[in-house]
């Protein structure tokens, strides 16, 4: 049985949304599930996030290497993952089997607060090397990457080799104000990487 790490989205909980129904499911097939809670959801530190995303990565590592391990990113916890990526070290360990991104921004995309998350640039060529497999999962009707949901996804794709699902509606899984408790696209694609 394989990992499954699911770091949360800006302003969230690991226990909101869609997070726990997709950790539930895998849980019951008998995978362990960890779902990351971030401190100051509305307040991002990145240094503290990473930090945080990388504790619950090495949390049974053990029992379950990153070879058995799939990351999934909501939103800005999505780029979290990418500099977790970016920091792991494939030669030691070996490679994620796979990354699951669910509305996540491969660039800035105009939040003040959220700039740091993105500096320095992305060593795109470092975070490929750490995972064998990459998914996107994304709406075009977005409204927190808006008319730029096209370039994070195409970045995604070219950078990582990366296979995109783009949904006709969806928002941000969710949007501000939203309730989203199941996401069966999502469940699909992490099938797919495990």
């Amino acid at each position: 049985m394989g990992k499954i790490v699911i770091a949360h989205g800006y302003g969230m909980s690991g226990g909101e949304h869609w997070y726990s129904a997709v950790g539930e499911e895998f849980a019951a097939e008998g995978h362990e599930v960890r779902i990351a809670n971030f401190p100051e959801p509305f307040a991002p530190e990145a240094d503290a996030w990473l930090t945080a995303l990388e504790a619950e990565t090495a949390a049974g590592a053990e029992e379950a290497p990153a070879a058995e391990t799939v990351l999934v990113g909501h939103s800005l916890g999505g780029v979290n993952v990418l500099r977790l990526l970016q920091r792991h070290d494939t030669e030691a360990e070996g490679a994620f089997a796979g990354v699951v991104f669910v509305a996540s921004m491969s660039g800035e995309v105009g939040y003040d607060a959220l700039a740091p998350f993105f500096t320095p640039e992305f060593d795109w060529r470092k975070i490929r090397k750490a995972a064998r497999e990459f998914r996107v999962l994304h709406a075009a009707d977005d409204p927190v990457t808006g008319a730029q949901t096209g370039e994070h996804v195409l970045r995604f794709v070219r950078e990582l080799g990366a296979e995109a699902r783009v949904t006709a509606s969806g928002g941000h899984f969710p949007s501000t104000g939203e309730s989203r408790l199941e996401l069966p696209d999502a469940v699909r694609l992490i099938r797919e990487v495990l």
